[in-house]
Formats: C-alpha cells, structure tokens, sequence
C-alpha cells in the first residue's frame, strides 16, 4: 500500500507525547532550545534563512533512505563468556560493539568473496 499523504510512515512517525529531539540526543536540552526547535520546526520553508548553506546542485551521489537505520531483530546468542566479558568491561553499550564488530567481519568477508 503506498503512502500519498506526505507523512512519513507509521514506523518512522514520531509518537504525539514525545520531543522532537528525544531519539539519539542523550544530553538534556534546555526549554529555551526546545521552544527554538519547535518554533524552527513550525516556520513555513520559504521563512528560513539558508543564505549560509551551500546550495546542493549534484545529487548524483545521493542514496535514497540512507539514513534509514538498519531494523534489529532479536535473537539468543550464546557467545563463549570471555567474548561477552571482553565487550561488557568497556561498560554500557556492549550489544552495540557487538554490533559493530560483527557488521565489520561481515563488511570484510563480502569483499573477499566474489559475487
């Protein structure tokens, strides 16, 4: 079913309660800043200065839903402990360096793999 009313679509929607800069900013932001972020958000375009932003005219390189993050799916791993006590001892985010050097071994074994 396509989308044609402009909104984003309910998985990327924001829920109505929540700031718009509550995702992915872990520092407190100031009412002041909040109320300037709202008021940004609410400007018509035509009303925003971009007198200082370089205007892109080259979008040959430009992927479409790149900054889309990558759907996680939950699984039971049973990695040998020393691995988990290795990601675990540099403290909160362990999963996420998992992550990472998992998504690194899988980067560097399609490159030595042909097709």
């Amino acid at each position: 079913m396509t989308n044609t009313s402009g909104s984003p679509p309910a998985h990327f929607r924001r829920p109505a309660n929540e700031s718009p800069t509550a995702r992915g900013n872990p520092a407190p932001i100031s009412p002041e800043m909040e109320a300037r972020l709202r008021a940004l958000a609410a400007m018509p375009d035509d009303t925003i200065d971009t007198s200082d932003i370089p205007e892109v005219l080259d979008w040959s390189d430009a992927v479409r839903g790149g900054n889309v993050p990558p759907v996680k799916r939950q699984i039971t791993l049973r990695p040998d402990a020393d691995l988990v006590d290795f990601f675990d001892a540099a403290g909160k985010g362990y999963q996420t360096r998992i992550n990472a050097a998992l998504r690194e071994w899988v980067g560097a074994q399609r490159e030595t793999k042909p097709g």
